[in-house]
């Protein structure tokens, strides 16, 4: 059933990058595409975030223990996302001006704030696979718990960025709020 599943969810989470390129080639991205390139990547990366951190939860609550094989892909997912978002930022927005993206990295706070999730999610996109499961052992648990701090700061990146309307990140920080709860009280609960 899991191989059933497994191309059907890659479909789905190919689709916003699919409407995007649609988006594009039909002229559909508004009067500002760059920016509308920038929210859209950057909202599906904090959306595949919160599916990525909701795995486990679901598995706890509804007993359905297999859906835990599909952690890594959505947790790629996010990644991929991310840089693409990233990417946007660095190729299409400021076309490769390497001072200026720096002065933006050490000058523009939410600049900074997701840039440095970005560089967080890297080293959890290499460890995914199950040879540095293996390879880090206990260590490898540790690591990936900083897929937490990176939500906290996708938030803030994205808060700061909005700066009027709050709705949607303030949306995404009571999601994530609940699911490091629920973390924190399964944590508590083995202790």
């Amino acid at each position: 059933m899991i191989k059933k599943i497994k191309p059907v969810l890659v479909f789905f989470c190919l689709l916003p990058i699919l409407y995007l390129i649609y988006a594009a080639f039909t002229d559909n991205l508004g009067a500002n595409p760059i920016e509308e390139l920038l929210r859209q990547t950057g909202f599906w990366t904090l959306i595949f975030l919160v599916a990525t951190l909701s795995i486990s939860p679901i598995r706890k609550f509804s007993g359905w223990n297999k859906i835990i094989q599909f952690r890594r892909m959505i947790g790629l997912f996010t990644f991929f996302y991310a840089f693409l978002h990233f990417g946007v930022y660095l190729g299409l927005d400021r076309f490769f001006e390497w001072p200026e993206i720096v002065e933006d990295i050490s000058k523009r706070p939410f600049i900074t704030i997701g840039f440095s999730a970005f560089i967080l999610l890297i080293p959890l996109a290499i460890t995914s696979t199950k040879g540095w499961i293996r390879r880090l052992g206990k260590k490898w648990k540790k690591l990936h718990y900083l897929v937490y701090l990176v939500a906290v700061l996708g938030v803030v990146h994205f808060w700061w960025l909005v700066k009027k309307d709050i709705t949607e990140p303030m949306i995404f920080a009571i999601i994530f709020t609940a699911l490091f709860g629920i973390r924190t009280i399964k944590s508590q609960k083995r202790k």
